[in-house]
């Protein structure tokens, strides 16, 4: 019989070896992991542990490695228990006793006295991690001199967003809900809330998206019954908020089974959007658009205070693969507008090679973005782009990584 709570960890330590030896990604593993963990709550502590893990892994290896005569190898399993005990003690305030008495029989037939007394060793020297987690050496050199401010961001998981069916409602909605708002048609609760059973959930009132993830399609501003493609739309909040701001929206993806949660989404909402399953590379519209929000597939470096597994999977050549896929996209998307036409062009990637390295050569000139248009404390760059990161709007909860640009098609001779 299986000691209290040890399946949790037995998924955790499943879900680590899965992101940091096969570069698979928590959401690809977390079903497989989780069918023997009974329990929402142990699910959920399943999660939370592989995350933290994932999220603080510098510093708890170099806990780990100030307590051994001997390093232990990178992918030991010793490592990767004793890593997985620290976070549930340093991160999760798991009490050492039980933190030992779930993660020894981890080690089953292995060195468990090696594990117990680096613990220990720790336990009694009252370790600590720093106040913000060290980010690995080659996400260090990519990102630059944003790279500390952005493992600041990364301390603690995300705050829950949601943005609005109708803008007008901000105050009501934030009154209800007991939340803070950082512009209109937003509203940001703590983390931890059981979404379903929020008071407008069933009304569709609102969805949970990231206030960056919000804004590529506020940049196009009211619809007015004009016509705008959502390419890449799945799971639809995008969707969602152009047609909650009067736009006649064609939804374009590729994945049937995410499509079905946007058609879910739309029913519960009351909104409407016309769905489309095709590959956007070998897709054609029947007419140009008025606008296209071209959401495009990333890297997703910029989740990583909710997805942390982009710590350690991502590289060179995931970048440069994500790279040559925008650019074939921008440039189809950009032969599909009206004159006068706009497009938002948007990543949650704090990979320059997929943001501000798309934009030479486009056949669209910059409508740049106004400071009016985004939240307190957000400015666009000199271009009229936007980055975010991480480490922005710290004070108030940070938010997602993206890059976002607002472009305008103006055909040869027309001024």
């Amino acid at each position: 019989m299986d000691i209290p709570g040890l399946p949790a960890r037995r998924a955790a330590l499943s879900m680590l070896d899965a992101v940091l030896r096969r570069g698979e990604t928590l959401d690809q593993v977390a079903h497989g992991a989780l069918r023997r963990v009974r329990g929402e709550a142990d699910k959920a502590l399943a999660r939370a542990i592989a995350s933290e893990v994932l999220r603080w892994k510098q510093d708890l290896d170099a806990l780990i490695d100030s307590a051994t005569k001997n390093p232990l190898p990178d992918d030991a399993k010793p490592r990767q228990v004793l890593a997985l005990m620290l976070a549930q003690w340093l991160r999760l305030e798991t009490p050492p006793h039980a933190v030992i008495a779930t993660g020894l029989p981890l080690l089953a037939g292995g060195p468990r006295r090696l594990a117990h007394g680096v613990f220990s060793t720790l336990v009694k020297r009252e370790a600590s991690l720093p106040e913000a987690p060290t980010l690995p050496q080659a996400v260090r050199e990519r990102w630059g001199a944003r790279s500390e401010a952005n493992a600041a961001g990364l301390a603690m998981p995300p705050p829950l967003d949601l943005v609005l069916r109708d803008p007008a409602d901000t105050v009501e909605w934030t009154e209800r809900l007991g939340g803070t708002s950082l512009m209109p048609g937003h509203v940001r609760l703590p983390r931890g809330a059981a979404v379903t059973g929020l008071p407008g959930y069933s009304d569709g009132a609102w969805w949970v998206q990231d206030l960056a993830a919000s804004l590529p399609a506020r940049l196009l501003g009211e619809g007015r019954g004009r016509r705008v493609l959502d390419l890449c739309a799945a799971p639809g909040g995008k969707t969602l908020q152009l047609a909650a701001a009067g736009w006649e929206v064609t939804a374009l993806d590729i994945s049937k089974r995410r499509l079905e949660r946007l058609g879910e989404n739309l029913e519960r909402t009351g909104l409407t959007a016309s769905i489309v399953t095709a590959d956007a590379l070998q897709w054609e519209p029947d007419a140009p658009f008025d606008a296209v929000l071209l959401d495009a597939p990333c890297t997703a470096t910029g989740t990583c205070r909710r997805h942390p597994d982009v710590l350690h999977r991502i590289g060179g050549a995931q970048i440069e693969e994500m790279a040559s896929l925008q650019a074939k996209l921008l440039e189809r998307a950009s032969g599909w507008l009206v004159p006068g036409g706009r497009l938002v062009y948007a990543v949650c990637s704090l990979e320059r090679e997929e943001g501000e390295g798309q934009m030479p050569d486009l056949p669209l000139a910059c409508d740049p973005i106004r400071a009016d248009e985004l939240p307190d404390g957000l400015s666009p760059s000199p271009e009229g782009w936007l980055r975010t990161d991480p480490g922005m709007l710290a004070e108030a909860g940070g938010l997602d990584g993206f890059f976002i640009a607002r472009l305008v098609y103006k055909p040869v001779g027309n001024p």
